[in-house]
């Protein structure tokens, strides 16, 4: 199978750059399933119904919230409509919506998303991911229920996020990371068939602050004093994420590569790497 995820989607620009060129990546590409991480996608705080529906409509299967999953108060209804939706599994037991979900593919094949959040250096204390993870797992295992199992990790350590993806090595196809929209390059297949990458960075305009305009955060930093409202940056966007093949009998990757397309990072996708 031929998976993206794309990470977090930045504001306007996000949103825009991804339904402009989404379409033709799964054409060139040949992709039978697409992952994006929508949680920044509303004015860089959260995700509208309305803008989860542009996402869907530009050509991703899912679309992964994570700790601003209800910043818009309209996703608590709207996550219960759509079930292509997910939200983080480790969210509080009331949250609407499910954390791990089993999603139809061409050819009849099944694919499991599943979404943690991270408890290290985050701003309020989540249930653990590793428990949460496991029994997902579990019901849904790697070359039975599933033909293929993506984690998006929402988290700020990578020391966790590492752990993470340890802990599902030979249980998930792909373990990704998300929150710090920033991409690294420790991209790998672990010896057990699943493909990792610490963080998928983000689909947003990188002459900022991990996506905000620059101005206020340097003001932050600087003074320590806020003066004005974070507002997503509007400039030349960069999609950034990863592409993984999997081996269709038992779940294991057989390739991943990061992807960067468009913007000021240094192209890179499955037809630019040998």
């Amino acid at each position: 199978m031929r998976i993206l995820f794309l990470g977090d989607v930045m504001g306007r620009a996000g949103r825009a750059a991804v339904a402009r060129h989404l379409p033709q990546l799964r054409k060139d590409w040949r992709l039978d399933f697409v992952v994006v991480n929508g949680e920044n996608a509303t004015s860089g705080m959260g995700l509208s119904g309305a803008h989860a529906a542009g996402l869907l409509n530009a050509g991703a299967d899912v679309v992964t919230l994570g700790d601003h999953a209800f910043d818009q108060k309209d996703m608590l209804q709207a996550i219960e409509a759509e079930p292509r939706i997910i939200r983080p599994l480790n969210f509080s037991k009331a949250a609407p919506g499910k954390g791990a979900r089993l999603f139809d593919a061409p050819g009849g094949r099944k694919v499991l998303v599943v979404q943690v959040l991270g408890q290290v250096f985050m701003k309020r204390p989540f249930d653990d991911p590793f428990s949460a993870l496991d029994l997902a797992l579990k019901t849904y295992p790697r070359g039975g229920q599933a033909n293929a199992v993506i984690v998006d990790m929402h988290t700020e350590a990578t020391s966790e996020k590492m752990a993470i993806g340890h802990f599902c090595n030979g249980r998930a196809s792909l373990v990704v990371g998300t929150h710090t929209h920033v991409p690294t390059s420790d991209a790998m297949i672990l010896e057990k068939g699943t493909a990792y990458l610490s963080d998928a960075g983000m689909c947003g305009d990188y002459d900022s602050v991990i996506g905000m305009e620059k101005t206020e955060p340097m003001r932050r930093f600087i003074t320590g004093m806020p003066k004005e409202r974070f507002t997503p940056a509007l400039g030349d966007v960069s999609l950034s994420g990863v592409y993984i093949e999997t081996d269709d009998r038992t779940g294991a990757a057989t390739r991943i590569v990061p992807v960067r397309q468009g913007g000021r990072l240094q192209p890179s996708g499955p037809d630019t790497v040998a």
